[in-house]
């Protein structure tokens, strides 16, 4: 890791000067009802401030921004950001988040929800999911505490620590209540299914020495199936059109001739339940392959329990204690395909091989078994204990306690023990060893005894705790000629611990599921910072007000040595109207415990072969004389979506560095009253990045490149059957890459007016991505992710937007807000294939309140309200589009009712 010194400020400091027309998009955070001379912390800073002001872009999502976008989570308004890309998990995409079935997350920048610093009023929050998570889990925060959220998009590890790469979310809870509110929600989709359902109460008091609120919530939504949605997996089979496909892993068995003749060919025994168990034939996509969209849901349930509370007690004039409680308990569930048996050889003499020669079989769908189900069962727990208070000369400090706790309980139902299998197969001891015979060649051989013998359930258990203990302090040092100097000091001392322990049957491989190794790791952390703020010219002309930030924290690591990360800024207040800002910063993260410590385990991932088809009309040259020059055969087509894939974690990684670079200025509209402009432009670099390459993504640059010389083509990376040609090794482990570099342009408009007697209320958030690139390793060639959709990663379009407007007059409230995500090209298609480019795409959200009195209102809405569908994605992650990216809910209604009193 670089050990920054004092040297880089004075280049930072300069980089800050120079003026810049590019900018970021910034609502500026304010605490309600805060005086003008009410000093203030934002987001991004520890200095108490009387204007609530930094020279870092800002954006701010408060209580009332939340109601009325008619979502029911954290993670939705935060991934519907226009400054959100790539993936992160929620209801639609949780196949995605490794030890995270069911968790949701943000993803800043698309740098990684590893890089983005999630915190609840300031302070760290323990990571979630079932073990050895790398990311808070945004299902535990209830929504109806938030007083605001606060988004800073720069890097931060000056003020916060390592993580926040990307930006920090900031959520603040509510301060106080004072009385009862109940809520009840219901939603479902035009066709009733995905159904939610929603109950959350708080309670508050107060006196004149303290404080006390509680909240107790309930939340549940429904499934949507996969075939319910988008009917059948789609691809391109026939040039020019889509058809069904399904999968290579049939119901019957497909298998591969080892021996005699017909070495090589693959043929596909029985399907027919009452037909002759002995019947073989030619192996035929079209006839054999399995629909397996009825076994997936395109959105997954989820339940959830949460209570929390938060209070303060005034013990002098100077002192207070407060606490933090929080308690969240998370059921959810994915529905998943029957499971294949593959790889099993079948000797000529075998007494159920009807073929009189070796066979090997490479996929037969255990539809007998019925669909496996992967099941969750998470708590998380987190309490802060503290004390605050004021010296004598005015300077605030606090010490606190933060403690967090996650454990999970998840496994897999209908499973299949390879030594009870291995038994019956055995054709001279089945019967006599306690085990029924089996035959596995042709459906309808496994009988219910059968299934009884080999079908399990596994249970996994893992979990993840956090202790750390702070201290700051903040005041004013002196008085200059443009005005004081604020001061900022503090430690911290953190210990992250994360563990996970597979069901012991697939830790010692006797399952047919990916195996993984027990995973258990911890590190602790020291750090220090300080942070100020000098004030160089005040009242005069062409700089009403001039500063410059600068902060510093040192961090030692008990796994991986010391660092230091500085900050410096730039604020620049011209006038009354015009505001200038900048950033120079650096930024750090370590491995986190899975990337570091996870065993090396094996996932069915989705993946592109671009090889399919590969002698048809109009594929691309380059990639068929590869494919050829690899050996494989004309025909060759991909048997299936999804790949075996090595996944895990790597004991040899190192931190990331990154340098961040944020410019752009604020315009209060002088000749258009109460409208707000700001423009902030950013540059991300980072070093020795922490990166897992997709498969698919491996393989489109391995055989694009001339003569299969891209180093992805060595062994280490996959390898091919000799026979069939499938791809029977891929690996996607973490790897630290040579640099990863995102720049781009946030835009964002603020105006409040009265139009015919309603107040108004418009804003518009816009995000330009310019640049993002990924360098795999030193010297080769850069993958530009920016403009394309990259079929694992996510969707990393040019441009987004959120617009919304609320109308607002005596006992009515209208709101309406509009997504807009831009166009993008399918990284892994080949120029003029279906689904080679998705449209941009826009969702419309409408809500409407009327307030009785002030203790009742009744709020009725409907998201995605002309029923916009997903697009058609060549590489589509599932429901034939990018779950990552776009709404698989379709149009959503829903009823709230509110009781206050």
């Amino acid at each position: 890791m670089k050990n920054h010194i004092t040297s880089p400020l004075a280049v930072a400091i300069a980089f800050a000067l120079l003026p810049s027309a590019n900018a970021q998009a910034q609502a500026t955070a304010t605490d309600e009802g805060a005086s003008a001379d009410e000093r203030i912390t934002v987001t991004g800073s520890r200095l108490q401030r009387v204007e609530a002001e930094s020279a870092a872009p800002v954006q701010v999502f408060t209580a009332e921004d939340i109601e009325v976008s008619g979502v029911t989570s954290v993670e939705l308004i935060l991934q519907k950001m226009s400054a959100s890309a790539g993936f992160a998990g929620n209801q639609s995409n949780a196949y995605w988040t490794g030890n995270g079935y069911g968790t949701a997350q943000v993803n800043l920048r698309g740098l990684g929800i590893n890089r983005t610093l999630v915190l609840l009023n300031g302070r760290r929050i323990v990571n979630g999911g079932t073990g050895a998570n790398s990311s808070v889990d945004l299902n535990m925060i209830p929504v109806e505490v938030i007083q605001r959220i606060e988004v800073l998009k720069d890097g931060a590890s000056a003020i916060y620590g390592a993580d926040a790469v990307a930006g920090v979310v900031n959520i603040i809870t509510k301060k106080g209540y004072e009385g009862f509110s109940i809520e009840g929600r219901v939603g479902a989709t035009d066709e009733g299914d995905g159904q939610d359902r929603n109950v959350n109460m708080i309670i508050g008091a107060s006196s004149d020495k303290g404080q006390v609120m509680a909240t107790l919530g309930y939340r549940s939504s429904d499934e949507i199936n996969m075939a319910d949605q988008a009917g059948c997996a789609l691809g391109e089979l026939t040039p020019g059109q889509l058809d069904c496909f399904g999968s290579s892993s049939t119901i019957g068995g497909r298998a591969t001739i080892l021996t005699g003749p017909n070495a090589g060919e693959r043929i596909n025994f029985n399907q027919d339940p009452n037909g002759d168990g002995d019947f073989y034939e030619p192996y035929s996509s079209a006839a054999h392959n399995f629909a397996f969209f009825p076994y997936l849901n395109a959105v997954n349930p989820i339940t959830n329990w949460n209570f929390s509370t938060f209070a303060n007690y005034q013990l002098s004039a100077d002192t207070t204690v407060f606490t933090e409680v929080l308690y969240n308990n998370r059921k959810s569930e994915q529905l998943a395909t029957p499971g294949t048996l593959r790889g099993i050889e079948f000797a000529a003499d075998h007494p159920t091989n009807p073929v009189g020669e070796a066979v090997r079989l490479d996929g037969r769908r255990l539809l007998e078994g019925g669909p496996r189900i992967f099941f969750q069962d998470v708590n998380t727990f987190r309490t802060v204990v503290g004390l605050n208070g004021y010296l004598d000369n005015g300077w605030q400090w606090d010490v606190a306690y933060n403690y967090g706790r996650n454990t999970a309980i998840d496994g897999m139902t209908n499973i299949v023990n390879m030594e009870r299998l291995a038994q019956g197969l055995d054709a001279e001891n089945c019967g006599s060893n306690g085990a029924p015979c089996i035959d596995l060649l042709g459906y309808g051989g496994l009988d219910q005894e059968a299934l009884d013998h080999i079908m399990f359930r596994t249970t996994d258990n893992g979990g993840n705790e956090q202790r750390s203990l702070s201290a700051n302090l903040s005041g004013d040092l002196f008085d200059l000629p443009a005005g004081w100097v604020p001061f900022a000091f503090g430690v911290e001392h953190r210990k992250e611990k994360g563990w996970r322990h597979p069901d012991s049957s697939i830790a010692a491989g006797i399952m047919n599921t990916n195996q993984a190794d027990p995973i258990e790791g911890s590190y602790t952390v020291n750090e220090v910072y300080v942070e100020t703020a000098v004030p160089l010219l005040r009242d005069q002309a062409f700089a009403q007000d001039l500063s410059v930030e600068l902060a510093y924290r040192y961090s030692d690591y008990d796994s991986f040595g010391s660092d230091g990360n500085y900050k410096v800024g730039l604020q620049w207040r011209i006038n009354d109207a015009f505001k200038v800002r900048a950033t120079q910063s650096t930024a750090f993260r370590i491995p986190n415990i899975p990337e570091l410590f996870g065993g090396v385990a094996e996932g069915n991932l989705t993946t592109t072969d671009p090889c399919d088809g590969w002698d048809q009309a109009g594929a691309d040259p380059t990639v068929a004389a590869n494919c050829q020059a690899d050996g494989l055969p004309a025909g060759y087509e991909q048997f299936g979506a999804t790949v075996l894939t090595t996944v895990g974690g790597n004991p040899n990684l190192k931190p990331e560095d990154a340098d961040t670079f944020t410019a752009g200025f604020v315009w209060d509209v002088q000749f258009v009253e109460n409208l707000q402009i700001t423009l902030d432009y950013y540059n991300i670099e980072i070093e020795d990045a922490i990166q897992t390459i997709p498969g698919s993504t491996k393989l489109s640059a391995c055989y694009n490149s001339d003569n299969l010389s891209h180093p992805f083509c060595s062994p280490e990376h996959f390898t091919r059957d000799s026979l069939t040609g499938d791809i029977n090794f891929l690996s996607a482990q973490p790897t630290n890459a040579a640099t990863e570099k995102v720049s781009g342009l946030d835009l964002a408009m603020f105006y409040k007016t009265n139009v015919a007697g309603w107040e108004s209320d418009f804003s518009w958030n816009m995000s330009y991505l310019d640049e993002y690139t990924f360098t795999p390793f030193a010297g080769a060639p850069a993958i530009e992710y920016a403009g394309y959709i990259t079929g694992g990663r996510g969707s990393y379009t040019h441009l987004r937007s959120n617009a919304t407007a609320t109308f607002v007059k005596d006992a009515w409230r209208f709101h309406y807000g509009v997504q807009y995500i831009g166009g993008a090209d399918d990284i892994n298609a080949s120029p003029g294939d279906i689904g080679d480019h998705a449209p941009s795409v826009f969702y419309h959200n409408a809500q409407g309140t009327y307030f009785f009195n002030e203790k009742l209102s009744v709020t009725a809405g409907a998201n995605n309200l002309f029923d916009k569908q997903p697009p058609y994605i060549q590489s589509w992650t599932d429901a034939n589009t990018d779950t990552m990216t776009y709404d698989l809910l379709g149009r959503q209604l829903y009823l709230k009712v509110r009781y206050s009193f």
